[in-house]
């Protein structure tokens, strides 16, 4: 048994463990880095880089048969779906050097690859290494989760582990579940020539704001995809290629099924028991500078913390933990700030609170903007209008922000610096942005909140009528 003393054992090579291990190995710790799969985890290898591909690859045929508004004749496109998914994992392979062993091994990371269990409450053992630290991170992640559901296991299924290596195009896609892993994939199949259903036993998209995720929802439906919601599993069927899902709404058949009901946190076989670290079914039992409850040499990071399972928070938490780990700074994590986005044609995103979280917490202070893409310039002459930015304002400072429409992904970025950095709308309203530009819709907005303060105020009339009368 060989063995190692470091100041950080970092479990774990996804997004917030790599940052972790390549920060804390830059300022000068002593880093191991301990990963039993494929470097990058699951964003770069079954998750949110195949899945941007394949959504890629979805809107350029997409894109071939809607071109008659700008002058371009709509042809049916010819779709090769092994070369999409030639694509995907071409594009996985490009990234995939910025995640691997050898570049974080350039660092001075010690990477060993093998599967990390506590032996005691400061030690881990990895193969044959023993690895003793002063800290340890456990970034372990998450996996898809399977339901219990009657004949799940003898029915042939897919997640997003294993649907970017179908290289055969199913006929029909049935997709259980309609948050934004399964409206991705029906939009991207639907659009690559499958037919696709998506069963829901709640309300699709849920956690987003209903009045844009419903509108989401009816464009989808335009598209040609079936999206059943209040139709709750009750048991599957079948073999390869005749499949049968049986819902208390009636029963949905097709060639091939995927899950997409959500993920489960992976926290077995790391001897956390014997490490004393707290744990269950949703995550590490963590504070709020993601240390853990009864063990504090431990902290755990991303999908393993629970609560929000976002690449982007992975990265957040790291930064996190790094200022406590290596300067002892204080550090807390925080969720108001936070955005995500659904990556259809058109996107959907969300920063902060929604309309009806924030008319519950704020009652009649909120006050509630929205601005149509429909009077956007640059939206106009793409033919890309619809969507709406809904922007919700408490004293002039946004606490939320919801954007249905091109770009959203990129536009909530404006609203997720002015919450996480409390900045008031006249921040953003004075400023000054290329035209024509799809971010004119988030200044418009800002702008839209002092309109009736000024315009519609009988003081502010009666000033610039005075000041148009004696001053020379």
């Amino acid at each position: 048994m060989k063995r190692i003393d470091c100041d950080l054992c970092v479990i774990g090579a996804g997004s917030g463990g790599l940052s972790v291990a390549a920060g804390a190995a830059q300022m000068g710790a002593r880093v191991v880095l301990v990963e039993r799969a494929e470097m990058g985890g699951d964003c770069l290898n079954s998750g949110c880089v195949p899945s941007k591909a394949m959504l890629a690859a979805a809107k350029q045929a997409h894109a071939m048969t809607v071109g008659a508004e700008l002058g371009i004749t709509p042809a049916a496109p010819e779709i090769d779906f092994a070369a999409v998914k030639d694509h995907v994992a071409r594009t996985i392979a490009t990234i995939a050097p910025v995640d691997s062993q050898e570049r974080y091994e350039g660092f001075g990371v010690t990477v060993i690859r093998e599967h990390a269990r506590f032996t005691s409450p400061d030690e881990v053992q990895a193969g044959d290494t023993a690895i003793r630290a002063r800290r340890f991170v456990l970034a372990t992640g998450s996996r898809p989760l399977v339901p219990p559901i009657d004949g799940i296991a003898d029915t042939p299924y897919l997640t997003n582990e294993t649907i970017f290596d179908l290289r055969e195009r199913p006929e029909h896609l049935l997709i259980i579940g309609g948050g934004p892993i399964g409206i991705e994939m029906a939009q991207a199949h639907r659009r690559l020539g499958c037919e696709v259903t998506v069963i829901e036993g709640a309300k699709a998209l849920g956690k987003d704001d209903p009045e844009l995720a419903g509108q989401l929802l009816a464009m989808l439906r335009d598209e040609g995809i079936r999206i059943e919601e209040e139709a709750k599993v009750t048991a599957v069927s079948g073999r390869p290629g005749a499949i049968r899902v049986d819902t208390e709404k009636g029963v949905f058949e097709g060639s091939h099924l995927l899950l997409a009901v959500g993920r489960e946190v992976v926290t077995e076989g790391l001897g956390l028991d014997v490490a004393h670290v707290k744990h269950g079914p949703k995550g590490i039992a963590v504070g709020e500078g993601l240390r853990s409850e009864t063990n504090r040499k431990v902290y755990a990071v991303g999908d393993a913390a629970g609560g929000l399972m976002f690449t982007h928070v992975a990265g957040y938490h790291a930064g996190v933990v790094i200022r406590a780990l290596l300067f002892g700074l204080p550090a807390k994590a925080k969720t108001a700030h936070i955005p995500w986005a659904t990556y259809t044609d058109p996107g959907l995103a969300q920063v902060g609170l929604t309309e009806a979280e924030a008319r519950d917490r704020h009652g009649d202070a909120l006050e509630v903007i929205r601005q149509s893409y429909e009077e956007n310039d640059r939206a106009i002459a793409e033919r890309r209008t619809e969507g709406m930015l809904k922007l919700m304002v408490v004293k002039g400072r946004p606490v939320g922000a919801t954007i249905l429409g091109e770009r959203a992904d990129d536009l909530i970025g404006t609203w997720a610096i002015a919450i996480a950095s409390g900045q008031k709308l006249s921040k953003i309203a004075g400023a000054v942005l290329p035209y024509p530009s799809f971010g004119e819709i988030n200044k418009r907005a800002a702008g839209n909140y002092f309109s009736p303060r000024l315009f519609d105020n009988e003081w502010v009339k009666m000033a610039v009528r005075a000041v148009q009368r004696w001053v020379p």
